[in-house]
């Protein structure tokens, strides 16, 4: 049986090795973790402590909730997670920070009109002045930022166009919002936005990545994602009301974790945590382990095994 690593000492190697260095610095990986329920809480509590404390967007998915076979799925359950008003504002203040302005004191959360508080602390400028002398910088930084794809970067360049409210004027980038989340799917409620691409499984990937990027480009460190996919394991169905996969639908889910594996350099400042279980590690093909998808298996398995000691910085640990 292979060797287990206690899970704080993991957890210490993650953090040193990639959530305080290299992810930091733009990297990405992919972990799989394995492990038994009962440490589940302990692992999600003390990766989002280690996450928020160094000023990462921390997101939990669960295979039990949501469909993760589907890519549109993994993106539209991070994006109801994410806070994009709150993004946008804390980009419209970094580009004023750069223009010059004084801004330390402003709190991006504040409710009122970012560009008039910004105004408001430099001079009494009005909030049309500020917005006219950051769109050059904005349609450059965001528009014609090509790191992310087109109809991402429309949205999120009127994200920020959006957050110039005045009073007793009505928030006008909720029909964004909610293409983003999944709320409203239909093409229809963005076209005004000049935003013409549904989020399905053919383009979710390009938004995850763009989203990736985002986040760093905000000025967040990165992002970090917990998926438990243990629900996927199962191979009867409880009929507990959660979500259950045919062997079709786990294939599907390995095939997604397999082109995340070979892309990882397409994912900007981004660790991605797979929970999981042991029967994950079944080898065999008519098993719902990762057995059943070999190119999944080959790209994660151990090589080389010591019989004592383990690897922290594998790509899969089992955690005890």
């Amino acid at each position: 049986m292979a060797s287990a690593i206690p899970l704080h000492d993991w957890l210490r190697h993650i953090d040193s090795e990639y959530l305080s260095t290299f992810i930091r610095d733009g990297g990405a990986s992919i972990k799989f973790a394995v492990t038994k329920d009962e440490l589940k809480p302990e692992l999600y509590q003390a990766v989002e402590r280690t996450g928020l404390g160094l000023d990462y967007l921390v997101i939990r998915l669960d295979a039990a909730d949501l469909r993760v076979h589907m890519p549109q799925d993994i993106f539209f359950g991070m994006a109801r997670q994410v806070n994009w008003r709150l993004l946008a504002r804390r980009f419209i203040l970094r580009l004023a920070k750069e223009c010059g302005y004084g801004v330390d004191d402003i709190d991006p959360g504040d409710a009122e009109n970012i560009f008039k508080s910004i105004g408001r602390r430099n001079k009494d400028l009005d909030s049309e002045s500020v917005l006219l002398e950051l769109r050059p910088d904005l349609e450059t930084k965001v528009f014609k930022e090509y790191q992310m794809a087109k109809d991402f970067r429309v949205a999120m360049t009127q994200l920020c166009l959006c957050e110039n409210v005045h009073p007793n004027q009505e928030y006008r980038g909720q029909p964004l919002i909610d293409w983003l989340t999944g709320e409203n799917t239909r093409i229809g409620s963005v076209r005004p936005f000049s935003i013409y691409t549904a989020i399905n499984r053919t383009t979710a990937r390009h938004f995850l990545e763009s989203a990736f990027f985002w986040a760093r480009h905000v000025g967040h460190a990165g992002t970090v994602i917990v998926l438990d996919n243990s629900r996927i394991t199962l191979s009867s169905n409880p009929k507990d009301g959660r979500r259950y996969y045919t062997k079709a639908m786990v294939m599907d889910h390995y095939e997604i974790l397999r082109e995340f594996v070979d892309g990882i350099d397409q994912l900007s400042g981004t660790l991605l945590v797979i929970v999981t279980n042991s029967v994950f590690l079944d080898e065999d093909t008519r098993s719902r382990g990762f057995g059943l998808y070999t190119a999944l298996m080959t790209r994660i398995m151990d090589d080389v095994r010591d019989k004592n000691l383990v690897n922290p910085i594998g790509s899969l640990v089992r955690l005890s």
